[in-house]
């Protein structure tokens, strides 16, 4: 009986340590609001991290954090990728490449201004960053620090 209970104190003590620090999948994010389209072509400086066509959603609390400037803990953006493909004089959404998220919660992600990112497969909804890379997304999103991190605007 002993061995199971220690088994179990350190199964939970294992998934408490794992979720520190985790961002989670964002179910159901394309029924959220509505931020903005955008299409990075070559030439961009930001070509070979995120080319293509994104679509951005926030969920309430990112909705209220674009309203104030200040993001509340629980606020989530998604930066839905895709490749941009072109045919007739017109752009359109290609292969899905990525669902990238910021989730803000200023306990879990101290080092990284409150907010922790990650790069999801869009097939698997598999996490891909390790620490090094969530750290490098920070550094991107650093110089906005005056936006509370945040890159993108409400359209409009």
């Amino acid at each position: 009986m002993k061995k199971i209970t220690l088994v179990l104190l350190l199964t939970i003590a294992a998934a408490a340590a794992w979720a520190a620090g985790h961002v989670s999948y964002p179910e159901g994010y394309t029924n959220w609001h509505f931020v903005k389209s955008m299409v990075i072509n070559k030439g961009n400086p930001l070509f070979d991290l995120v080319g293509g066509m994104h679509h951005i959603y926030a969920n309430p609390k990112a909705m209220k954090g674009y309203q104030t400037g200040k993001f509340p803990d629980g606020s989530v953006i998604v930066f839905d990728l895709f490749e941009a493909k072109e045919a007739d004089n017109a752009i359109s959404a290609g292969p899905h490449k990525a669902v990238i998220v910021m989730q803000r919660d200023h306990k879990q992600f101290k080092n990284t201004g409150g907010w922790g990112f990650e790069l999801f497969d869009p097939t698997t909804k598999k996490g891909t960053l390790d620490a090094k890379a969530q750290q490098s997304c920070f550094a991107c999103h650093e110089p906005q620090k005056d936006k509370d991190y945040v890159f993108s605007s409400l359209q409009g």
